[in-house]
């Protein structure tokens, strides 16, 4: 009865916000043309209707060429049996101009792979000072390692990271052993094999798609970093694997506090895995106990997209879960003691995503208030019989209220939300250094497109960028505090979530009204801590780990 309760409060709270925060909405402006991007997406398809064509494909924003602008990879599909073109597709890399553009520079680069790609991630994986490219396919995997000068070579053979000829769909890296290198875990669908697809009609005789329910699942590759930009597959020993998964997202951050990045898989179909890192090189899958693994009605769902973030500022990573239309997105709320609970509705999340199938996904603070919001990638798999589910799908924006929930903003944040696509993969970050965040979506078999945030800078801002010494180079895995007023807000360095995608490194903390931030903590994967006081608001703030004498005499 309380829960209910509950529940009606904040149906009525968030109708009450709807008319304020309608004012406060942030407007995400479509500049794909203007920034000289003409990227689209191939899946290849044919009347032949393999299952492989719907889930598209993602996205990555880096800076490989240290100039202190973001650029942007893009993951392409590939030719299917019984599909033609002149010239096959390939991988897209752009560079950015640092003036709001981009110019193409994929052959220059070597970076245009034409494997069936899925996604991508960029972090320094050999901590040399430059971003490198991991990108996962159907098929053979790739790692490029960056030159330094503008160019890419092809490792994935030395180092051992292609993962064979699996289906591999979202990566991540992450240093789960604080050794100071980065671990990379990679994310396998089905088994799946398209010669072998199987012709599947409906009850009028016409062919359909498949669903996951009819292949087997594979497990994760969790590749061990041995410091010589070579890697070690060390699934087993790990504990990761699990065959029963059919995974399409991954998260990492420290979910309980204790100091250890423990990783969240999205399955679809599956219950979920929430991978506990134990601290003695090996994880322990808690998601049936702590309450991940499945919605509050105990059903697995077609899990999609997914991230970490800390909503309600109340110290803990929460859990947010993208997933097929007929079934809500899921937001976990992390209650700091070891268990996760089902706050979709609570926090007035579930309504209004139950027709949608959703994809790409991340929280983030579009208009630095020091509260995450949402946005979603909606598109549906394929054209349904429906009228209630449709194909091509609005993308959503929710704002947080601050109050625990969200309310839906879309309508009053350009006519992007208003327009239909068949969204995948979505990428995040400041691509045009003004201190709010920017998105870049995949749409399948569409033109991409590039959302530039206006009006997120109003409220003040810090933005953050580490840089290990003891730790990896991209301090991925530190953890930041900021307080400024009376709000403390945490993040995370992640390098991999959302759908397929990969996202700006860099930290970027909303103030709102406030001026400076009293303190900026930075807890590195070293266990080393940093404390900096009195920060000036808007700007970035580039902080090198400390490493103690103890430390430099080992």
């Amino acid at each position: 009865m309380e829960r209910r309760l509950e529940y009606y409060f904040c149906i009525i709270f968030s109708l009450v916000a709807a008319v304020s925060y309608a004012q406060m909405s942030v407007q995400f402006v479509d500049v794909t043309t203007e920034a000289g991007i003409t990227f689209k997406h191939v899946n290849g398809a044919s009347d032949q209707k393999f299952y492989l064509e719907t889930m598209g494909a993602g996205a990555a924003f880096l800076d490989y060429d240290n100039d202190g602008d973001l650029d942007l990879y893009i993951v392409n599909g590939a030719p299917l049996p019984g599909f033609e073109m002149d010239t096959p597709p390939t991988n897209v890399l752009y560079q950015n101009d640092g003036n709001g553009g981009f110019v193409e520079t994929t052959k220059q680069a070597g970076v245009g792979g034409v494997g069936y790609g899925m996604g991508c991630v960029a972090a320094d994986y050999d901590n040399d000072g430059d971003t490198d490219l991991y990108v996962t396919n159907f098929g053979k995997n790739v790692l490029y390692q960056n030159n330094g000068d503008g160019t890419f070579s092809d490792m994935t053979i030395h180092a051992g990271v292609g993962n064979g000829e699996k289906w591999s769909s979202s990566c991540a890296f992450l240093d789960y052993n604080h050794d100071g290198n980065l671990d990379l875990y990679v994310v396998n669908y089905l088994d799946y094999d398209v010669t072998t697809d199987q012709d599947w009609f409906d009850p009028r005789g016409r062919r359909i798609y498949s669903n996951p329910q009819v292949y087997a699942g594979v497990s994760d590759t969790l590749y061990r970093s041995n410091g010589d930009g070579t890697f070690t597959d060390v699934t087993r020993q790990t504990g990761v694997y699990n065959k029963t998964g059919k995974g399409l997202g991954v998260t990492c951050g420290d979910y309980d506090n204790d100091g250890r990045i423990d990783i969240y898989v999205a399955n679809d179909t599956t219950p979920n895995f929430l991978y506990r890192n134990s601290g003695n090189g090996r994880f322990v899958d808690i998601g049936p106990f702590a309450g991940a693994a499945y919605n509050e009605h105990g059903v697995a769902e077609g899990g999609m997209g997914v991230d970490f973030g800390d909503y309600n500022n109340d110290g803990s990573l929460d859990i947010f879960v993208t997933n097929f239309s007929n079934e809500t997105n899921t937001l976990y709320h992390n209650t700091a003691d070891g268990a996760l609970v089902d706050f979709t509705n609570i926090a007035g999340l579930g309504e209004v995503s139950f027709l949608k199938l959703a994809f790409g996904t991340k929280f983030f603070d579009a208009n630095n208030d020091g509260a995450l919001d949402l946005f979603i990638a909606n598109g549906h798999l394929y054209p349904t019989e429906s009228d209630a589910l449709e194909y091509a799908q609005t993308d959503q924006f929710f704002l947080n209220t601050g109050e625990g929930g969200f309310v839906d903003a879309s309508e009053q944040s350009g006519e992007h939300f208003s327009v239909r696509m068949v969204g995948r993969g979505a990428a995040f970050g400041d691509y045009d250094n003004d201190g709010d965040t920017d998105i870049f979506v995949v749409n399948l078999n569409q033109e991409g497109v590039l959302l530039r945030n206006e009006g997120g800078n109003e409220h003040n801002w810090l933005a953050i960028k580490t840089v290990g010494v003891t730790s990896n180079r991209d301090g991925i895995g530190a953890r930041v505090e900021v307080v400024a007023g009376s709000r403390s807000q945490i993040k995370e360095v992640q390098a991999g979530s959302s759908y397929l995608s990969g996202h700006d490194l860099r930290l970027i903390f909303g103030l709102g009204t406030e001026i400076e931030a009293e303190t900026v903590k930075i807890t590195w994967p070293s266990g080393a801590e940093q404390t900096l006081m009195d920060v000036e608001a808007n700007q970035l703030l580039i902080i090198t780990e400390k490493v103690s004498e103890q430390t430099q005499g080992q």
